[in-house]
């Protein structure tokens, strides 16, 4: 048996890592351009992106795995199916129980990974985010200029612009920078060879300080604009925002055990109800791998799928049902969770009882069996 059971487990593990890595791909590629749009936009330096994504890894994996391992699953098994390796299975002696018994052992591996990344590890990252996220609101509009764009940001409206970036990233080399008057009536337009930041070390102010350039002022559509060429011009420059902003998923299990506030609470029996996920998925993809060879060896993807959307998108009605007082706490997400178990027993054990009260109808041999 534990020839079999090593089998059975690498076929599924090799099958979840497959889709598991092109599900993640796909989720982490379309929020890293999110992230990268923001970076163009002047939101963020270019230089955190990496990061960011490193630290929500976990918080894709947590909602990731449980759907590559029902995937993986259905391709393994009901690729064994096809070709006859469950056949012969059976007739050695294999039953279809012992075959549940054994995915379901295989499946607490996943259930704890799963577990721990949405308990701890995703909660971690989350907070590191937070803590990145804080920080780019706290920059100012030097460190957030990213050379060869055009950048609106905070102080006044004022759009900047810089060809490129010294090495260490401390000299601006051919700004431009446009800004209007509070009235948006008078327009004043900068241009400067080079610019360097300067920090008053009484006050803590920051200023751009300019460098060989002109200043150019007056009302777009006419033409007596002031002309002011310089050796040194200096710009005060501000920080996005001082206010450090908390995110709901950045908050720890524990914090989120002690909190009363109905939005913690959803988000802490969602923590718990993503592990519950994967023994409940394999109940129902064991049954439903079973594939006739004349159906095709996807054919029974597409019903398998739409059944764990439908699974997924209950949780999220369930959560936000939680957390809006809709549903009292102490049965928060469990109906989901039973609604979808007492499936998965059904397809197993229903065809069998079913099969059984047939025979006792017609009297036939066997039908106390």
């Amino acid at each position: 048996m534990s020839i079999i059971f090593r089998y059975l487990t690498r076929q599924v593990m090799i099958s979840m890592l497959a889709v598991s890595g092109v599900l993640l791909m796909v989720f982490m590629s379309g929020r890293f351009i999110k992230y990268l749009a923001d970076a163009a936009a002047g939101e963020l330096a270019g230089d955190v992106l990496f990061q960011i994504m490193a630290y929500r890894f976990p918080g894709f994996l947590e909602l990731i795995l449980p759907l590559g391992f029902f995937i993986g699953i259905l391709l393994a098994y009901g690729r064994m199916y096809l070709e006859s390796e469950m056949t012969v299975l059976s007739a050695c002696g294999f039953s279809e129980r012992q075959l549940l018994t054994q995915t379901l052992v295989g499946s607490l591996l996943v259930m704890l990974v799963v577990g721990a990344l949405s308990l701890y590890i995703s909660p971690w990252g989350m907070k590191q985010v937070e803590a990145i996220f804080n920080e780019q609101r706290k920059a100012t509009e030097f460190e957030l200029l990213a050379p060869g764009r055009f950048q609106s940001l905070a102080s006044g409206g004022r759009v900047t612009y810089t060809e490129s970036l010294s090495d260490d990233k401390r000299e601006l080399r051919g700004v431009f920078i446009a800004e209007f008057s509070d009235g948006g009536e008078s327009l004043t337009l900068v241009s400067a060879n080079t610019g360097s930041q300067f920090i008053d070390e009484n006050t803590g102010s920051r200023f751009l300080v300019l460098e060989e350039g002109n200043q150019f002022q007056g009302v777009p559509g006419q033409l007596d604009f002031a002309v002011t060429e310089f050796e040194a011009y200096g710009l005060r420059i501000e920080g996005s925002s001082g206010n450090d902003k908390t995110l709901e998923e950045a908050l720890t299990t524990r914090e989120l055990m002690a909190s009363s506030d109905p939005a913690a609470r959803a988000l802490l029996h969602w923590r718990f109800s993503l592990p519950l996920i994967v023994p409940i998925v394999t109940l129902l993809a064991v049954r439903l791998s079973r594939v006739n060879p004349r159906q095709g060896r996807f054919f029974h993807l597409l019903p398998a799928m739409l059944l764990y959307i439908l699974y997924l998108g209950l949780l999220i009605v369930a959560r936000d049902a939680l957390e809006n007082g809709k549903v009292p706490e102490w049965l928060g997400m469990l109906w989901v969770h039973g609604l979808f178990l007492a499936l998965g027993l059904w397809l197993h054990l229903g065809p069998a009882w079913l099969r059984k009260r047939r025979l006792q109808k017609e009297g036939r041999p066997g039908a106390k069996a």
